[in-house]
C-alpha cells in the first residue's frame, strides 16, 4: 500500500494482480487482463490485497501509453529535431533519414503528421521542416488544407513575421513549379497571418482578374476576418458566400460566433433558434451553441451558459456535446475544478458524454497544479477505461501525477522505459522527476535526468536547478557540481547567485579555495555579487590556509560589494596578516586601503584595535590608537576598552595600569572599563590586583559585572584560596548580591573534590544575618564534600538545589559526578530525568557516564549502554572539532574551560 503524498483525501493505492480477484468500490473492474489499479476508500481487515512493485503499476500505464501507435509520428520528429537546418549537410541528412523511412506521403497523412507535431508540444520549427520536405517530394502536391494548416500553426505560435516571410517566398515563382490555386493560398494565408487588408487586397485582385474563391477558401477566409473583428468585410464576405450558394452548416456558425464576438447575445441566441425552428442545417458538430457558451463563460455568465445547454437540450436538433466540452474546458481554466468534475461525472453517467482527449489533460493538469492527487488517478484511470487514446500531454501528466504522489519508482520506471511508448517528457514533467529523485535521495540520477532535459532542449526553473545544486553540495559531489554548472552556461542557462554561493561554500569546505575563488572572480566579471555567507567562507578558509593577502584582497572586494564585515572577520584577517614577517607593513597597508575605501570613522579604527589585541600585538594597537588622534578622531568607550584589553591579553599589566591611571586623569572610569580591567586581570592571574580594583569599583558607587565576581571565584578557587572565598562571598551577601548558577556550580564542584572549601565555610561563615537561601547552599557544599548526610533521598537532590539557584546542564553533570560514585543506577536515572526535563548532554555529561561506566562491573546491559554513550561522545567531539577546529580535553579540570569557551571568554588556567 502506497499512501498518497500531498492529497487532502486520506485513499490508499491497492495494486491487485492480474488475477480476478479485483477490490474496486466504485467502478466494474477492467476485463482485460493486465494489471488493475484502482482507488479503495475504505479497507476492512478482512480484505485481501496484493501489493504490486513498481514495474507492475508501471506496467499497466505503458500497455495504455502504447495504444497511441505514434512511434512513426515520434520518429520524424526526432529526426527533424536532432538536425540542425542552418548546416547544408545536416539538412541533407535529415532529408536522407527521412526518404528511408519510406513515407506514403498522401493529403491525410501530412495534416496528421503537422497536428500531431502541433498538439504534442513539438516545435514549430520541425513542423514547417516537415511542410518544406514533403512539398519537395516527388509525386506529392501542397493542398489547399496542407496549406491552411501551416498558416494555423504558425498563427497560433504567434510567428507571424515567419507566415509572412513564407508567404512573400510563395509569391516567388521558384518557390513551387505547381502553384496550385495561387491567389487562394495567399487570400488564405494573409487572412490567416493576422494582415486581412492585405488579404482583402489580394481577393480584390483575384476577382478584378475573374477568378474566385472556392468553398473552403471562402470559409477561412470568412472565419479569419471574424476573428481579427473586420465585421464590416464580414458582411460583404458572407454575401458573397450566399450569391454563390456556399451557404453550410459552418456558414451559420462562423456568423453565429460574430455575433458573439460582438457580444450581441441575445441576436446570437435568437439567431440560433430561428435555425432551429425553420428546420434548416445547424452545425452538425454543435459548434455555433458551443461559441456562444464559451462567449458567455469569457464574460463571467457561468448561470446563463448553463441555462443556455439545458434550453437546447431537448430540442434533439442541436448537438450538445461541444458545448459541454466548452463549458467543461471554461470552468477548469476558471478554476472551477469541483463544477466541473460533478459536470463531467453527472454528464457521463446520465447522457454518455465522454470528452475528448483534450479536455482531460486540462482538467488533469488543473488538478494537479492544486495537489488533488485522488481526483487525478480517477480521472487517468477513466481515460484509460474508456479507450481514449492518450497523447505526449496525457503521458506527460501520468509522470508528473506519480511524481507529486511520492511513487518514486514508478515515475522512474516510465521515465527509463520511455522509448518503448514514445514519451517525450515536458518541461514540467523534467522539473517533478527531478525534484522528486533530489527528495529520494537519488541524486546522482536527478542530475542525468537533468542533463538529458539541456540536451533535448528543455531548461529547467531556478528552483528545480537550486534543488539539484543543494543536493549535490550537501553530499559534497564536487565534479558533479562542476560539470552541472559547465553544462548550464554551455546552454547559455545562468545559474542563481545563491547557486554559487552554495558551490563555493562547498569548495571552501573541502579546502579547494582556489576554485572557489574563481567562481567569485567569475561572478565578478558579470557584475554579480556574492553573499555575505560566500564572502566568509573564502576568508576564513584563506586565513586557515595563511594565504594573507587574498583574504585581505576578499575583505575589501567584500565592502566594495556592499556587505558589512563584522568585527570578527576584520579580527580574523588581522591575526592571519601578523604571522607574517612583514606583519607591521601589511597590517598598515590594509589599515591604509580600509581608510580609503571608506569614510572615516571610529568604527573602522576600534575594528584595528580590537584584531591587533586579539592578535597579541599591543603595539600595533597603540599605533592605531595614535593615528586615530593624529587624524582627529575622538576615541569612543569602545576604543578604550579594545585598547585596554590589548595589554592584558599579553600580560603587560604595567602598561594596562598606566592607560587606566591616564584615562582617570582626563575623566571618570565608566563601568564598562573597570569590568574589563578586572575580568583581563584575572585571565592574566593577577587575583590581588583585581580584588583591589573591585573595592575600588564599590567604593566610588559602580557595581562590578556579574562577569567580573564570577573570575575572581573561579581563580580563587583553582588557587585554594578558600578563606578568601568565603570572606569575599560575606561581603557580597552583606551587598544583598544574587550569586549567579555560574558562581554556585564552582562551588558544588571543587566541594566535590574535597572538604577544604567546607571546612572554611564552617570557620567563616557569618551566619548572623544569613537567609535560608545562603544556609541551603551551606548544606549543599556540605553535602557534595561528604560531609554533610542526606536524609532523603539522594536522586531527588536536583529539585533540592533548585530552591537556591536555577539549574542548568553544569549543575546536572556535577550531580552526576556525585551519584556515580555510589552506583550507576541513581546516575542513569538523573540523566533521563534531566533528558526528559529538555536539557540537552554535552560532552562532559556523557564523560562523567562512561567514567563511571568503567569503574563499575561489566553486565552486558552495561557494555551496550557504554558503546551508545561512546558513539555519542564521538559524534559530539567531531561536531565540535568541526566548529571550533580544537581537540576536545577529557579532563575534568577542563569544565571551567568550557563553561568560559561558551561564555566567549578564554580561562587561562595556571
Amino acid at each position: 500500500m502506497l499512501l498518497l503524498r500531498n492529497s487532502s483525501k486520506s485513499r490508499i493505492f491497492l495494486l491487485v494482480n492480474s488475477s480476478n480477484k479485483i477490490i474496486n468500490t466504485h467502478r466494474p473492474s477492467s476485463a482485460d487482463p493486465i494489471t488493475t489499479i484502482c482507488l479503495y476508500s475504505t479497507i476492512q481487515p478482512s480484505s485481501e490485497i496484493y501489493n504490486l512493485n513498481a514495474k507492475d503499476i508501471a506496467l499497466c500505464f505503458k500497455q495504455w501509453f502504447k495504444s497511441h501507435n505514434t512511434l512513426l509520428f515520434d520518429r520524424i520528429f526526432n529526426i527533424l529535431k536532432t538536425h540542425n537546418d542552418a548546416d547544408p549537410d545536416a539538412r541533407n541528412a535529415a532529408d536522407t533519414a527521412l526518404s528511408k523511412l519510406n513515407l506514403r506521403l498522401s493529403e491525410s497523412f501530412v495534416l496528421d503528421v503537422l497536428k500531431y507535431g502541433h498538439r504534442n508540444g513539438f516545435d514549430v520549427l520541425s513542423c514547417l521542416k516537415f511542410f518544406d520536405w514533403a512539398g519537395r517530394q516527388p509525386g506529392f502536391q501542397h493542398t489547399r488544407s496542407t496549406f491552411y494548416a501551416v498558416f494555423k500553426i504558425l498563427s497560433k505560435a504567434r510567428l507571424m513575421s515567419v507566415m509572412l516571410d513564407f508567404l512573400e517566398n510563395f509569391m516567388n515563382p521558384w518557390w513551387c513549379v505547381h502553384r496550385i490555386r495561387f491567389y487562394n493560398t495567399l487570400v488564405v494565408g494573409y487572412a490567416v497571418a493576422g494582415k486581412p487588408y492585405v488579404a482583402l487586397h489580394m481577393f480584390g485582385k483575384m476577382r478584378f482578374q475573374g477568378l474566385d474563391l472556392d468553398e473552403f477558401s471562402y470559409h477561412v477566409f470568412l472565419n479569419a476576418l471574424v476573428e481579427q473583428g473586420c465585421f464590416d468585410a464580414v458582411e460583404a464576405i458572407f454575401k458573397q458566400i450566399s450569391l454563390r450558394g456556399f451557404v453550410r452548416d459552418i456558414t451559420h456558425s462562423i456568423m453565429f460566433k460574430s455575433m458573439c464576438k460582438r457580444e450581441k447575445f441575445d441576436e446570437a441566441e435568437t439567431y440560433l433558434e430561428g435555425l432551429v425552428s425553420q428546420g434548416k442545417a445547424v452545425d452538425g458538430h454543435g459548434r455555433a451553441l458551443g461559441s456562444l457558451v464559451d462567449a458567455f463563460c469569457k464574460k463571467g455568465k457561468f448561470e446563463q451558459a448553463g441555462k443556455l445547454m439545458e434550453k437546447f437540450r431537448d430540442s434533439g436538433v442541436v448537438p450538445l456535446e461541444y458545448a459541454y466540452g466548452v463549458w467543461l474546458d471554461s470552468l477548469a481554466r476558471a478554476e472551477k475544478l469541483d463544477g466541473a468534475l460533478e459536470f463531467l461525472k453527472n454528464k457521463k453517467m446520465m447522457e454518455g458524454f465522454v470528452p475528448d482527449v483534450f479536455k482531460y489533460n486540462l482538467l488533469v493538469s488543473r488538478l494537479l497544479r492544486e495537489n488533488r492527487l485522488v481526483e487525478v488517478f480517477d480521472l487517468l484511470t477513466e481515460m484509460r477505461e474508456d479507450q481514449i487514446l492518450p497523447d505526449k500531454i496525457t503521458m506527460n501528466n501520468a509522470l508528473c501525477f506519480f511524481c507529486k504522489a511520492g511513487l518514486v519508482d514508478v515515475a522512474r520506471e516510465l521515465y527509463n522505459s520511455r522509448s518503448d511508448f514514445g514519451l517525450s517528457p515536458n518541461g514540467m514533467a523534467y522539473n517533478y522527476l527531478v525534484n522528486t529523485l533530489c527528495s529520494d535521495g537519488s541524486t546522482e540520477e536527478a542530475f542525468r535526468v537533468l542533463k538529458n532535459s539541456f540536451q533535448h532542449g528543455f531548461f529547467p526553473g531556478n528552483k528545480t536547478f537550486s534543488l539539484l545544486a543543494d543536493a549535490l553540495c550537501r553530499e559534497r559531489r564536487i565534479d558533479k557540481m562542476k560539470e552541472l554548472v559547465v553544462i548550464a552556461l554551455q546552454q547559455n542557462f545562468m545559474p542563481s547567485v545563491s547557486t554559487y554561493d552554495k558551490f563555493i561554500k562547498v569548495l571552501c569546505g573541502v579546502n579547494m579555495l582556489e576554485d572557489g575563488y574563481m567562481i567569485h572572480e567569475e561572478l565578478m566579471r558579470m557584475n554579480k555579487v556574492n553573499s555575505k555567507s560566500a564572502y566568509l567562507c573564502l576568508i576564513h578558509g584563506f586565513s586557515k590556509s595563511n594565504k594573507r593577502e587574498i583574504a585581505a584582497r576578499l575583505l575589501i572586494h567584500m565592502q566594495q560589494t556592499g556587505h558589512r564585515p563584522t568585527r570578527t572577520l576584520f579580527s580574523e584577517v588581522i591575526c592571519c596578516l601578523c604571522n607574517m614577517k612583514d606583519s607591521e607593513k601589511q597590517f598598515m597597508q590594509l589599515l591604509e586601503m580600509q581608510l580609503s575605501l571608506l569614510e572615516t570613522d571610529c568604527q573602522i579604527y576600534n575594528f584595528f584595535i580590537y584584531g591587533a589585541g586579539q592578535a597579541k600585538r599591543p603595539d600595533l594597537a597603540r599605533q592605531v590608537f595614535e593615528i586615530m588622534q593624529r587624524n582627529g578622531i575622538e576615541p569612543n568607550l569602545s576604543t578604550n576598552i579594545y585598547m585596554l584589553q590589548s595589554y592584558l591579553k599579553t600580560e603587560r599589566i604595567s602598561n594596562a595600569l598606566n592607560f587606566f591611571d591616564k584615562f582617570r586623569e582626563r575623566r571618570k572610569i565608566p563601568r564598562k572599563l573597570y569590568n574589563t580591567m578586572i575580568v583581563g586581570l584575572c585571565k592574566a592571574n593577577k587575583v590581588d590586583i583585581a580584588l583591589e580594583f573591585i573595592r575600588e569599583m564599590r567604593n566610588s558607587g559602580s557595581f562590578p559585572s556579574n562577569q567580573c565576581y564570577e573570575e575572581i571565584i573561579i581563580l580563587l578557587c583553582m588557587k585554594k584560596r578558600f578563606d578568601v572565598v568565603i570572606t569575599f562571598i560575606n561581603e557580597l551577601e552583606k551587598g544583598g548580591f544574587q550569586f549567579t548558577s555560574f558562581i554556585c556550580n564552582v562551588l558544588l564542584f571543587h566541594s566535590l573534590k574535597n572538604q577544604d572549601l567546607y571546612d572554611a565555610w564552617i570557620r567563616l561563615r557569618d551566619t548572623s544575618n544569613e537567609t535560608s537561601k545562603y544556609s541551603l547552599l551551606g548544606q549543599l557544599i556540605g553535602v557534595f564534600s561528604g560531609c554533610v548526610k542526606v536524609d532523603q533521598d539522594v536522586e531527588n537532590l536536583d529539585e533540592v538545589i533548585e530552591q537556591c539557584f536555577p539549574l542548568d546542564i553544569y549543575t546536572y553533570n556535577i550531580l552526576l559526578m556525585l551519584l556515580s560514585k555510589g552506583g550507576m543506577d541513581h546516575a542513569y536515572e538523573l540523566y533521563n530525568r534531566m533528558c526528559r526535563k529538555g536539557y540537552k548532554p554535552n560532552k562532559w555529561t556523557l564523560h562523567v557516564l562512561i567514567q563511571g561506566l568503567l569503574q563499575c562491573a561489566r553486565t552486558a546491559e552495561s557494555q551496550r549502554l557504554l558503546e551508545k554513550l561512546l558513539w555519542k561522545r564521538d559524534m559530539l567531539v567531531q561536531m565540535d572539532a568541526r566548529r571550533k577546529n580544537e581537540i576536545w580535553d577529557l579532563s575534568r579540570e577542563d569544565y571551567f574551560y568550557q563553561i568560559s569557551q561558551l561564555r566567549g571568554d578564554h580561562f587561562v588556567q595556571q
